[in-house]
């Protein structure tokens, strides 16, 4: 028998709810020194630093210094490494997140009449070069692959590089490779952890530094980002993998505890919880858990049992609906499944979640790999100010403006009274006989 969380809502003091919403990565205290001393070594020792640390930290023995970069080849032969439905399953994937990213994509530029003869918009231009972070310490991630390189691609990015640690041999993962290539992502780096950070902020003999960088990682990288924010746009906190199955009496709890284990089995840094007012749906999970830990992947089923038998995971249950509500806004999950067969009954009153999956068909698997939105997803309570990673982070937007001699007169008046008032004479100066002195020559 498994050992499970269990807490109960009516029972708990602001204090344990409190702790029942903090996240592993919340307190970086025991990661940023070490993190900081990395990135030194990867600022003073460039690509013979990444080398020593990917030897020392990811175990690659076969990492060299004239091959931190994929070669084409190399990716050529993943393909032929990589099964056909590995491929196919990669190809139908890229298509639904390419074609929900479309959708996405802003005007290129608008402007609107604001007074007669004065226009104002907004022009949008993708960022010259991103950095595309993707894990592998407990896994391979072509998804997360998928997930960064097309909306990228979407974009516009001209330089996007993926950054991903290397494996013992000194390679990077076939799949990550095909699923790079298949995206339009021909940079990959054989660097990950918090020296990945490193250099796509500082750069190295062969890494080009990068103006942004995104996707999720480990706490080590989550700390080097902090650390590295004033060097490298960070973009959305993206941390261990983190779920909240929300769950009515209208369904099995056995189903709970199946879409439970989707992202405890990430590792045992995740955070996973179910979230009920019925007991029969608690007790249903609760002797189906079990089972289910048995038909996994026995390194897997360890991860989901840390995580499940620990602070950050379990199952919760609320008195009603509504305060199991309340609790999903309070912890503001990366990921949400409303498992009901009346989910939009509930939808209007979730304000706080990342990603929201609908009934008892759209489990978070099909959402990390093929649904087509975005599975990057901001963590630690990031969703109450963050959303998905989207096609416009890989952009930005710029105001634009157009007065002509129509408008001039009247926003100059409002203008000069308004400098006065602040008393700033040079822009009062600019809107008034001194300009027009000039605009009259």
């Amino acid at each position: 028998m498994t050992d499970i969380t269990v807490k109960h809502l009516a029972t708990l003091s602001p204090a344990d709810r409190a702790a029942l919403v903090r996240r592993s990565e919340a307190d970086l205290s025991r990661f940023l020194d070490g993190a900081a001393a990395i990135i030194e070594e990867v600022r003073t020792g460039g690509d013979a630093a990444l080398v020593r640390l990917g030897r020392t930290l990811d175990h690659a023995e076969g990492l060299e210094a004239s091959a931190l970069r994929a070669t084409e080849a190399e990716v050529d032969r993943a393909f032929d490494s990589v099964p056909a439905e590995v491929i196919a399953a990669i190809e139908y994937g890229i298509a639904n997140i390419r074609d929900f990213h479309r959708e996405q994509v802003p005007e290129p530029m608008w402007l609107k009449e604001i007074r007669p003869g004065a226009f104002a918009g907004d022009r949008w231009t993708p960022i010259t070069s991103v950095a595309l972070y993707v894990p592998r310490g407990k896994g391979a991630f072509p998804s997360v692959t998928m997930m960064t390189a097309v909306p990228a691609v979407v974009a516009g990015v001209p330089e996007a590089a993926i950054f991903t640690p290397p494996g013992p041999d000194g390679g990077v993962d076939a799949a990550t490779l095909v699923a790079a290539r298949l995206a339009g992502v021909h940079t990959v780096y054989k660097c990950g952890g918090a020296q990945a950070v490193a250099a796509a902020a500082l750069g190295t003999e062969t890494v080009r530094p990068a103006r942004k960088i995104v996707g999720p990682g480990s706490p080590w990288v989550v700390a080097a980002k902090r650390l590295l924010a004033d060097v490298i746009d960070t973009g959305l906190p993206a941390g261990p993998s983190e779920v909240v199955i929300l769950a009515d009496d209208t369904v099995h709890g056995g189903l709970a505890a199946l879409d439970l284990l989707i992202e405890a089995e990430h590792g045992p840094d995740s955070s996973a919880w179910l979230v009920t007012p019925s007991e029969r749906v608690m007790a249903e999970a609760l002797e189906a858990l079990p089972r289910h830990l048995a038909q996994m992947d026995p390194q897997r089923a360890g991860f989901a049992r840390a995580v499940l038998g620990g602070p950050a995971g379990g199952i919760v249950l609320a008195r009603d609906m509504a305060d199991a509500i309340a609790f999903v806004n309070a912890y503001a999950p990366e990921h949400l499944e409303i498992l009901s067969e009346t989910p939009f009954e509930y939808l209007g009153e979730i304000t706080e979640a990342a990603e929201i999956l609908l009934g008892t068909r759209t489990p978070n698997a099909i959402a990390n790999y093929v649904l087509g939105p975005n599975a990057v997803l901001p963590t630690s309570r990031g969703a109450a100010t963050y959303g998905p990673l989207s096609v416009t982070d890989f952009m930005k937007r710029s105001s634009v403006g157009y007065v002509t001699a129509k408008g001039y007169d009247e926003m100059a008046a409002r203008t000069r009274t308004l400098a006065a008032y602040e008393g700033f004479s040079s822009h009062a100066n600019a809107v008034g006989p001194m300009r027009t002195a000039y605009l009259k020559r």
